[in-house]
């Protein structure tokens, strides 16, 4: 039986429920054979392979909040851009979630492009959206990331939480320790990233932890029409 009370842990309001289910989800994880595991890891990658392969054309992977509603400016400015990529024929992958994932989806989509996306199952927040018509699901997160990164060239990062982040620095690590070809990382959103691109010139850049070099790996813009001029330029169809 399922307790909904609410407790307090260290000054905040924790559901039960959400725990328990993030908890039998961690049990349920850590309690499969590891052998057994090694099939479903390559099954996944095999389904991602085989699907993504068939996909004529570059690519542009779209990376943001899930949390972010479809009236915000950052919502209406991810489908603009989808839609605008995929009218110059390129194919839109997102994480096939709600949020900015759901509007790059609806872009490509309202388009008729290929509107792909790679949703992750999770215990809780995520569902996949309506909008992808080259749906897959994956358990692994690292599965999904090796498709995201193989068939893209082209990152387009709105704002986002920690999933955002993660996959813009892999990206970011990937190209800087030379195991990709470098390819656009085009952060949207000035005001949103300006902080975090503050911090890294203040404290990373000094202490000698990146190059200046590093700094050109991406890039910063916030008009569409510019992105679109940008990512034409450097991928040629």
């Amino acid at each position: 039986m399922i307790d909904h009370r609410r407790s307090t842990n260290g000054g905040l309001d924790v559901d039960r429920r959400t725990t328990d289910m993030q908890h039998q989800y961690w049990l349920d994880y850590f309690n499969a054979g590891d052998s057994w595991r090694l099939f479903r890891i390559m099954a996944e990658f095999v389904e991602g392979f085989d699907t993504l392969s068939s996909v004529q054309g570059p690519a542009v992977s779209f990376f943001g909040s899930a949390r972010t509603k479809n009236d915000d400016p950052y919502y209406e400015l991810t489908v603009t851009l989808a839609a605008q990529l995929s009218k110059h024929g390129y194919s839109i992958i997102t994480g096939g979630g709600p949020g900015i994932m759901e509007a790059a989806n609806k872009g490509a989509s309202d388009t008729g492009g290929n509107s792909i996306g790679l949703n992750i199952n999770l215990p809780f927040e995520q569902e996949p959206n309506i909008f992808a018509n080259i749906p897959l699901s994956f358990k692994y997160f690292f599965v999904r990331k090796v498709m995201f990164i193989k068939y893209a060239m082209a990152f387009i990062c709105m704002p986002g939480g920690f999933g955002t982040m993660d996959e813009i620095f892999e990206a970011i690590t990937l190209i800087q320790t030379k195991r990709i070809k470098p390819f656009p990382i085009i952060m949207v959103g000035r005001e949103y990233w300006d902080g975090m691109l503050q911090w890294i010139q203040e404290k990373l850049l000094p202490a000698g932890n990146i190059d200046n070099d590093d700094l050109l790996i991406f890039q910063v813009m916030d008009d569409p029409d510019e992105i679109v001029s940008f990512i034409k330029r450097t991928i040629v169809l």
